[in-house]
């Protein structure tokens, strides 16, 4: 039965690692959700310091490779996010200057 929550953290964990790829390569977030990588990564600690809790090695290995693989998705999605809501923000005050000198 170990065997099968192996095979299942493996798979899991690098499921990851096409998105990290691209991601990390591209920079490309727009197909991302904010929200989900948030919730996502969270719920990765939180599997990694349970499995420390109970001394998983299977939890811990997993968990750890996982978040290794999901953070720089996480930090590459906030950066662009961030960076399109000032984005639009500036557009907005440009907008609202041109507007007034009409």
């Amino acid at each position: 039965m170990d065997n099968i929550g192996y095979v299942a953290a493996f798979l899991t964990t690098f499921a990851f690692l096409p998105q990290a790829i691209k991601t990390i390569r591209t920079r490309d977030t727009s197909g991302l959700s904010l929200a989900m990588y948030a919730c996502m990564t969270a719920g990765i600690v939180f599997w990694l310091l349970h499995g420390l809790h109970l001394g998983d090695y299977a939890l811990i290995g997993a968990n750890s490779v996982t978040l290794f693989l999901a953070l720089p998705i996480l930090i590459i999605v906030s950066a662009n996010a961030f960076a399109e809501r000032r984005r639009l923000r500036a557009a907005a005050a440009a907008a609202k200057l041109l507007d007034r000198s009409l």
